[in-house]
């Protein structure tokens, strides 16, 4: 029950008495919460793992674009007469780049057969980039 202020006298404080509920609507508070944070998780949820996911995808696009600068300069250096030097055959091949520490861990291969040469990136795991592969047909 509250007491209108016409009843108080001038400068006492208004007193608020709570009035008892009924019990149809005890849960009514509780229940919009509850549907509230439903609500919520219903929405907030799919946005995080969608995030996550874009994440995972971008790291991957980051590290094959290294990769491709990492080979095609290495191609550069082959085309300009370095795979003279190179024996037939395939084999793991030293890069110069510095920017390979910023790779996952995979492996640059070489291979050599006949009048082509082919330069490849491959990673250790899948999903952190893909296969980089470039050929070079000598003369």
């Amino acid at each position: 029950m509250v007491i209108p202020r016409s009843h108080l006298a001038p400068g006492s404080p208004l007193v608020l008495v709570p009035r008892p509920r009924p019990r149809n609507e005890r849960g009514v508070l509780l229940t919009e919460l509850v549907i509230a944070i439903a609500l919520l998780a219903i929405v907030v949820l799919p946005l995080a793992f969608g995030f996550s996911k874009e994440q995972k995808l971008c790291r991957a696009y980051y590290f094959q674009a290294i990769a491709m600068e990492i080979v095609d300069g290495e191609m550069e250096l082959l085309k300009a007469g370095a795979w003279k030097k190179i024996p037939e055959g395939t084999g793991d091949y030293a890069i110069r780049a510095e920017s390979a520490t910023n790779l996952p861990p995979g492996r640059f291969r070489l291979t050599r057969k006949d009048r082509f040469v082919r330069l490849e990136w491959v990673p250790d795991k899948l999903g952190k980039g893909g296969r980089v592969v470039r050929e070079l047909e000598v003369p």
